[in-house]
This record gives structure tokens, sequence and C-alpha cells, in this order.
């Protein structure tokens, strides 16, 4: 890679990784092509990214980011995934990383805060953004649905009051 091709590199990095809310960091020594492609896949299905870099490029690309202080990670071979969703690509790594050992989540960062390993680990059981907003809809309809079942039932009430004195009337 030319010098201008790696400042064109660092800079695209650096726009990516200012408009994203996680990022993950991980050893990737000894996986295959096969399985390098199948983490990629799992991540872009999940809504995220995966990046294999040097070091020195992404820690480059790391400054001015509000994600700067997980420099420290990037020893070794070491590959990032990052998402605008904060679960996505915790939770796309995590459950690759259970298919084989050797892939290493070493931590991450869900913007300021730093994760350690087991901080990711934290992030990818929670429910997903859409999740969320699924469960959001769901609660508020369930009180306008009950609201409409309080205002309904004292007129089925009264209905079934006026039917029970029209049959007692036909008996008599």
């Amino acid at each position: 890679m030319e010098r201008a091709e790696k400042h064109e590199f660092v800079t695209a990095l650096n726009e990516e990784l200012r408009s994203t809310s996680v990022v993950v960091v991980a050893h990737y020594a000894g996986l295959s092509v096969a399985q390098m492609t199948a983490l990629r896949l799992k991540v872009r299905d999940a809504g995220g990214t995966v990046k294999v870099a040097k070091n020195r490029l992404v820690k480059l690309a790391l400054q001015g980011t509000d994600l700067e202080h997980i420099n420290g990670l990037f020893t070794g071979p070491t590959l990032i995934a990052y998402s605008e969703d904060p679960v996505a690509a915790p939770k796309a790594m995590v459950e690759f990383a259970k298919t084989t050992d050797k892939f290493v989540i070493l931590g991450g960062a869900l913007g300021k805060t730093n994760l350690n390993a087991e901080g990711v680990k934290s992030l990818a059981t929670m429910p997903s953004l859409e999740e969320l907003r699924a469960k959001l809809v769901g609660m508020i309809q369930t009180p306008a649905s009950r609201i409409a079942q309080v205002v309904n039932a004292p007129a089925g009430q009264l209905a079934r009051v006026f039917g029970a004195y029209a049959k007692k009337d036909e008996a008599a």
C-alpha cells in the first residue's frame, strides 16, 4: 500500500468510526479464509462491518474519535468489527467466537466507555435496537387496548342486565 493509499484508508476509516456507536477488537490468528468469510457475513447480516488492517493505521484512524481510548488493544493480528446498533456487532462476534477457539475477543468500546471481553459478551446478551422498538410498541399498544376494554365493559354489562330483565319479564 502506498503512502497516499494509506492516508486515504485512514481518513475513510476515521469517518466510519466517528459515526459508529460500538467497536469490538479481536485476535484472528489461525482462522481459515472460509472462517473469516463466515465471520464477515455474520457481522454484515447483523448490520455491522469487519475490517482487518495494520494496527498502526487503525490507531491513526482512531485519533480524534470517542474511541481513541482503545489503542492499547491493538497488538498482534487484530481485526475490528463495528456497527451503528450498539448490540449488532458484539452479538455477531460473540456468536462466532463460540464456534472456534482461535478467535479471541480482546475488548472494545461503546462510545467513550471502554469494554473488556466480558463487557462485550454482556453487551451481546442485550436485545437489539429492533427488538427494543418492538417491545416499546407492544407496551404502548397494550394500555390502549385495555382502555378500550374498560370503556366498552360498562356498556356490555348494561346490555347483559337489560337482557336479563327482558328474559325475566318474558318468563313472568
